[in-house]
């Protein structure tokens, strides 16, 4: 795993930045507060991902929700719902004990793979942390969630999508340990998107094209004129309001969007040309029909777990090549799906090891 990590949140900072400047003081307060709260938890989440596994116990993903009360040091959470227990009154609790436990069950009966270490890691998450805190994120040890302002943006444990992408950057983490920045951590965005776009699929039990392929859909308030945070299936169009501006995900290498490596840069646009990669995901489920999370989650976890740190989109997209001729055969339908969906984002693939991008 690499050593280069930040804070893996749900919400994109370019929107959080552009709600700095609304007229309602509220949505203005409720937005500074956030991004000044994600800007001091990412220097404590590189100590706190580094000691997680000797923290975390193996437990058969065992799950442990815990109230923060509206507070903001998670050690004086109170735990209040356990693996085996019924539901409780609160239905925050309710739904990210059962988000935590669909994601698990997914991984495990799809990939086969053992809670997001695949040992069994203890699956601990944090409800109503501070107040009006418009986000959600996975720090290496748990998942913590925001109520959100009831303005923007609403309680975050009701998307199921937004649980299993956190959680997914907790597979990440424990398999290639892609770098949270530039294109590497674009596609790390894009593996915790196409996750949640799988995990939601397998839980309703669509088939590629019956999906809506929205990733966060139930995080805005009714009077937000907004779809999700993001659209795999067309990004670039999740939003487009007064409020916080228009979805700036490109879908293809063409409109490829450089930005600086820093947190106002988004680490270099993590949130944003993640569109080209999820573009081409939704591009292979669709080709090949059926569920997404068969041949082609199934080439996109194997191709996960064969990348390193500094992989990149083309790196990757070799990757996924080779593993489909590896799954499926040589001009395989599969294969051949592979090559069309990343060439509809203007990525051609090879067999050939590519060298990484300077």
């Amino acid at each position: 795993m690499s050593a280069h990590r930040t804070l893996s949140c749900i919400t994109p900072p370019f929107i959080l930045t552009r709600l700095l400047d609304s007229d309602n003081h509220a949505i203005r307060d409720a937005a500074l507060s956030t991004l000044l709260t994600s800007a001091q938890l990412r220097g404590e989440r590189g100590v706190r991902s580094l000691i997680a596994g000797a923290l975390v116990t193996p437990g058969d993903g065992r799950r442990s929700i815990f109230d923060c009360r509206h507070g903001t040091f998670l050690p004086s959470a109170t735990l209040v719902r356990s693996e085996g227990e019924a539901d409780v009154a609160d239905a925050s609790v309710n739904q990210a004990f059962n988000g935590l436990g669909t994601t698990r069950d997914f991984f495990r009966t799809v990939f086969q793979r053992d809670s997001i270490d695949g040992r069994g890691m203890r699956l601990l998450g944090y409800v109503h942390r501070g107040r009006h805190y418009n986000n959600a994120f996975w720090d290496g040890q748990e998942m913590v969630f925001g109520d959100g302002d009831g303005e923007v943006f609403s309680d975050f444990t009701g998307s199921l999508g937004v649980i299993a992408h956190e959680l997914a950057h907790g597979v990440t983490e424990h398999t290639a340990g892609l770098e949270y920045h530039n294109q590497s951590g674009a596609l790390n965005e894009s593996l915790s998107d196409v996750a949640g776009a799988m995990v939601t699929q397998w839980f309703l039990q669509q088939t590629a094209d019956q999906a809506d392929w929205l990733i966060g859909a139930e995080v805005f308030t009714p009077n937000i004129d907004a779809d999700a945070l993001r659209s795999m299936k067309a990004p670039g169009t999740a939003f487009d309001n007064k409020l916080f501006g228009k979805d700036p995900q490109p879908d293809h290498m063409d409109r490829f969007v450089e930005l600086p490596d820093t947190d106002q840069g988004d680490n270099g646009g993590v949130h944003v040309n993640s569109g080209i990669p999820n573009k081409a995901f939704y591009l292979l489920a669709t080709g090949i029909g059926g569920y997404s999370w068969d041949a082609p989650g199934r080439i996109w976890y194997e191709s996960m777990k064969a990348s390193t740190a500094t992989t990149e989109f083309q790196g990757f997209a070799d990757i996924t090549l080779r593993k489909a001729e590896e799954l499926y055969g040589t001009e395989s339908r599969e294969q051949q799906a592979v090559k069309e969906a990343w060439s509809g984002v203007g990525i051609q693939v090879s067999t050939t090891p590519t060298l990484r991008r300077q």
